[in-house]
């Protein structure tokens, strides 16, 4: 197989970049030590009191070598495709033999399920092997079989075995001949996107240019004949896999209500909407296609700048896991799937990849040290589906408009996309770092690391050494092979606002040429130059646009990439009883109490005194009848880390006392 593809010079690989960082690296060993075992026993189905997964399961049946039904969700291969994807991105930074073997081991029964002509898919070859691609809209067929050339993808540059490749490439291959505009063809796409960007990623490491032109087809497809699904679901009698009875599918449900390149407004589930988005952004950087890059930088505003949680979640209903319109972004009732925000980030990664705005970086690190660290627990064994941003037990346990929203974190799911998905983001984290544009380093996350960087024929070695993300002092040390000219760019992220300080061989520099969010640093560069960049990192406190009327008269806490939020155990329930003077000056201070000595927030609240004094047989009673509000401490935490103590009310808007913020 040869690779004649052009060597990508956007992103780093993995391997050529090892973190070693005081907030980063307890997650790089908790996801190999404790995250990886833990979900290779849910996938096996050894977690006691878990929902089971039977992905294993399935793929012994469809390999031959065990008796019995399919089990769990049609989607299933896709969660095991996520775990061998979170390994290899492990194998590529630190090689463990008995882990590879497991690996190893799991990818030769995927090999041997594989059918003659290509085809894997355990739902298909196990329980329904005539109904192959005859629905589209429900089965995710297209979608399994991209998350499994991802994690083909990843394990091949991780460890240079070709086997599991091979095996994607013949899928693809299969697929190719399957679906198209010539005749004889399915003209159609798949429910879930997914293909579109494992398609370019297989072409990345192959150079096989019929990979690259059948994701431009799933993309340019999409859209153009709305009823697609419709049709479809004529053809099976109007049967659904899902809901019994005649249930007429939504083109706006998957995005394919009208051609992607005069789409504006997210629309449908947020995660099949951002993972399309990713693969538009990627054909628009390798393709030059203009009008698709403008659909982009469109949806992206629309998603980032009217229907992103302050948290870097979306999807605000949990009807369709989507999408509702502008501006609505409840917080009890959020959906904010986990694998919306790991979406969010691939898109924002690509994005930096064909143009270098910091807005896109400062999205990606909202919705990774908020919503996406978040969703698991501090042990590594228990995750979030859905990540509110307000919660009252009692109702999530009796209200029916809320049993997607969970209090504390679930061993396992049904459905659990979330825990292999956050499984391989965090074990890629080093991707995400830098990125180069011909002769410039684009510094993105100040996460510490060393770092090797091949630029226009020169080597690059970058260590960088920082106390953030709880304070704000970068250190980054340059060693060019030889003394060289060429740029480094360092983001100047949005939630500092006051000018960066910057020592170059502690020489202060106080004219900075900032572009775009990022400060471009022109110089000759000579072995062991030392950049200092120190970012002002203050307490904030955020108020919401007035059209989010859910957040009306409140505000939020925010320092440095950290939204944080109150929780019960802190402060006396009810919650919404409690108040804050945001003109006041809150102290941040490093808790040795809890798990990595975290950086809490404290201060001063108010509390009405009715939320006590009254009787509870008094529902409601004249305003200004009670007593004076009464002062109690305030105490802040991340808010990725809460949940992770006594179960209990958690919020993180919090209502004004004073009018003049």
């Amino acid at each position: 197989m040869k690779n004649t593809a052009k060597p990508e010079s956007a992103t780093l690989p993995l391997q050529d970049v090892q973190i070693q960082d005081t907030f980063w690296s307890s997650y790089m060993d908790l996801v190999h030590q404790v995250v990886i075992p833990y979900q290779w026993d849910a996938l096996n189905d050894r977690i006691p009191d878990a929902e089971p997964s039977y992905a294993i399961h399935n793929f012994r049946i469809a390999a031959g070598v065990e008796q019995g039904s399919y089990g769990g969700l049609v989607f299933q291969d896709s969660d095991l495709a996520k775990w061998l994807e979170a390994v290899a991105y492990r194998l590529a930074t630190h090689p463990d033999p008995a882990l590879e073997e497991i690996a190893d081991e799991t990818i030769q029964f995927i090999i041997q399920a594989q059918q003659k002509d290509g085809y894997i898919n355990t739902y298909f070859t196990v329980k329904e092997p005539d109904k192959r691609w005859t629905n589209l809209h429900d089965c995710h067929e297209l979608y399994c079989a991209g998350h499994m050339m991802e994690a083909a993808v990843a394990y091949y540059e991780a460890t240079g075995k070709r086997a599991f490749l091979h095996a994607m490439c013949r899928f693809a291959d299969y697929i190719d001949t399957v679906f198209g505009p010539d005749e004889g063809k399915i003209h159609g796409y798949d429910g879930h996107q997914e293909i579109e960007l494992a398609l370019v990623k297989l072409y990345r490491v192959t150079g096989e240019q019929r990979y690259l032109r059948l994701s431009q087809y799933f993309i340019d497809a999409r859209g153009q004949q709305p009823n697609f699904f419709i049709e479809e679901w004529e053809q099976r009698g109007r049967t659904s896999h899902w809901v019994p009875g005649e249930f007429k599918p939504d083109p706006q449900y998957n995005q394919s209500h009208l051609p992607v390149r005069e789409q504006s407004t997210a629309v449908g589930h947020a995660v099949r909407a951002v993972y399309m988005y990713s693969a538009m952004a990627d054909l628009a950087r390798l393709t030059g296609d203009q009008a698709l890059a403008e659909a982009c930088r469109r949806l992206w505003n629309n998603v980032t700048k009217r229907q992103m949680y302050i948290t870097g979640g979306i999807g605000s209903t949990r009807i369709g896991e989507a999408f509702s319109l502008d501006w609505n972004l409840p917080n009890e009732r959020v959906y904010g799937e986990t694998c919306a925000s790991i979406g969010l980030i691939f898109f924002a990664h690509r994005m930096l990849q064909l143009e270098q705005k910091a807005e896109y970086a400062d999205v990606l690190e909202r919705a990774l040290y908020n919503n996406v660290i978040g969703s698991m627990s501090e042990d590594g064994k228990h995750y979030f589906y859905v990540n509110p941003l307000e919660v009252w037990p009692d109702a999530c346990a009796k209200d029916p408009e809320l049993p997607h929203v969970k209090p504390v974190r679930q061993k396992w799911f049904g459905c659990s996309c979330c825990p292999p998905n956050v499984a391989r983001i965090l074990a890629s984290l080093g991707t995400y770092i830098y990125t180069v544009n011909n002769d410039t380093i684009y510094t993105h996350l100040f996460v510490g690391n060393k770092a090797k960087v091949h630029m226009n024929g020169l080597d690059v070695l970058l260590k960088q050494e920082t106390d953030s993300p709880w304070n704000g002092n970068i250190r980054i040390t340059v060693t060019p092979e030889r003394a060289a000219a060429f740029r480094l760019a360092l983001r100047v992220p949005g939630w500092c606002k006051e000018q960066p300080t910057l020592r170059i061989n502690g020489q202060a520099h106080t004219t900075l040429q900032v572009v775009d969010g990022y400060c471009l640093i022109d110089r000759p560069w000579q072995p062991g130059d030392v950049v200092e960049w120190v970012l002002a990192m203050e307490v904030q406190f955020i108020a919401a646009h007035p059209f989010m009327r859910a957040n009306a008269g409140k505000v939020a806490i925010q320092r440095g990439p950290f939204v944080y939020a109150l929780e019960e155990v802190d402060h006396a329930a009810p919650l919404a009883s409690l108040s804050i003077n945001p003109t006041q000056l809150l102290t941040a201070r490093r808790d040795a109490s809890l798990p990595g000595e975290p950086i809490v927030l404290e201060g001063i609240l108010h509390q009405e005194a009715s939320a006590h004094a009254l009787s509870e047989d008094e529902p409601y009673h004249v305003f200004g009848t009670t007593s004076a509000p009464t002062l109690m401490p305030l105490r802040a935490v991340p808010y990725f880390m809460w949940g992770n103590r006594n179960p209990g009310e958690m919020a993180v808007w919090i209502r004004t006392n004073h009018n003049d913020y």
